[in-house]
């Protein structure tokens, strides 16, 4: 009964650190939301199929829900640097996919986050929306924006589109997570990876000719979380 508690406890964390609902949790890793909910209540076991479809869903470390050991996102199997890790899922979607109206999923904001000038009260106003896409794996609560450059290649080639969804609290990083990290005067996406100083971060780019950049934490004016990452493929 112990283990079963610690892995709701587990869950419950992990569903706070996405930011997201416990329906909405449900319905990110297929289940029925009257049935997670006697899961997390103790009705119903944690059980191994349950385990695994958060394992496979969101990319969560089965080591770390099972015991609590190692990190809460493994690294094993992502093809990424050893040194980082990310609950990421990429989709290759057709252009169909946008649809010029704003329905019920995340918004397209005809934004390069990785270009131009626009102040963080600029960036995501109701007029610079160009659509939006409904699919499951993407939280309708996130902006989708272009990425252009090949820092982060090939996990983020130019591009390529990315969900994001705000971090509220800056000092609450997911170390070796993907984040949109906006400066004062420029916006970057990067691994945030620990520096030895608590007052500073490491901004880490996947492309190997590029090098460390070493921030002050209070330089950072607003950080987001990468959730998705979207190619549009006009042949299918």
């Amino acid at each position: 009964m112990a283990e079963n508690d610690d892995k709701i406890l587990r869950i419950k964390q992990l569903i706070d650190n996405l930011g997201i609902t416990q329906s909405e949790f449900a319905k990110r890793i297929a289940i029925d939301a009257s049935n997670f909910s006697k899961h997390l209540t103790g009705k119903l076991p944690i059980s191994d199929s349950l385990i695994n479809k958060i394992v496979v869903e969101l990319g969560v470390s089965k080591e770390w829900l099972c015991s609590g050991s190692g990190l809460m996102y493994g690294a094993a199997g992502t093809g990424m640097n050893p040194d980082v890790h990310t609950h990421i899922r990429t989709l290759t979607l057709p252009s169909g996919a946008i649809v010029p109206e704003v329905r019920n999923g995340a918004k397209v904001y005809g934004l390069d986050v990785t270009a131009g000038n626009l102040g963080r009260d600029r960036m995501f106003t109701d007029d610079l929306v160009i659509g939006s896409i409904d699919v499951p794996f993407i939280n309708p609560d996130c902006s989708i924006v272009k990425v252009s450059g090949d820092s982060m290649k090939p996990v983020i080639n130019n591009g390529d589109m990315i969900a994001i969804r705000e971090i509220k609290n800056p000092n609450l990083i997911f170390w070796g997570q993907i984040y949109v990290v906006l400066l004062e005067d420029y916006r970057m996406v990067k691994y945030v990876r620990k520096h030895e100083n608590p007052n500073r971060v490491i901004l880490r780019s996947e492309n190997k000719e590029y090098d460390d950049i070493e921030i002050e934490k209070r330089d950072i004016c607003d950080l987001f979380i990468v959730e998705n990452i979207i190619r549009i493929d006009n042949r299918i």
